[in-house]
């Protein structure tokens, strides 16, 4: 917009890809990214159909699921490990008093 009178790109370019481009050029981004961003491959301009956003929806979903449940798994060996750990390195005398079978 900047130069040409605010009626749309002329060239074919906006500015959020000259940005991107200046952006990149500075260095805060490696040269296989930079290249790509250059020929504007990270972005899917298409319109999806309505099927294919409901897949990848439940994809997305579906991993999400996956991914909590393994956190889950996860925190529970943590927690039954500390547990381990602290009941090998106490006092036996706490966790099993004298005569604790005779209540």
């Amino acid at each position: 917009m900047v130069g040409n009178g605010g009626g749309g790109s002329q060239t074919g370019r906006n500015e959020f890809g000259e940005l991107a481009l200046a952006y990149t050029d500075a260095g805060c981004v490696g040269g296989a990214a930079r290249e790509a961003i250059a020929r504007g491959g990270m972005v899917e301009r298409r319109i999806k159909p309505y099927n294919e956003q409901q897949a990848e929806k439940a994809a997305r979903a579906e991993q999400t699921r996956v991914f909590r449940r393994n956190q889950v798994f996860g925190l529970i060996i943590v927690a039954a490990a500390i547990c381990l750990w602290w009941l090998l390195h106490t006092n036996p005398k706490w966790i099993f008093p004298p005569a604790w079978w005779h209540w």
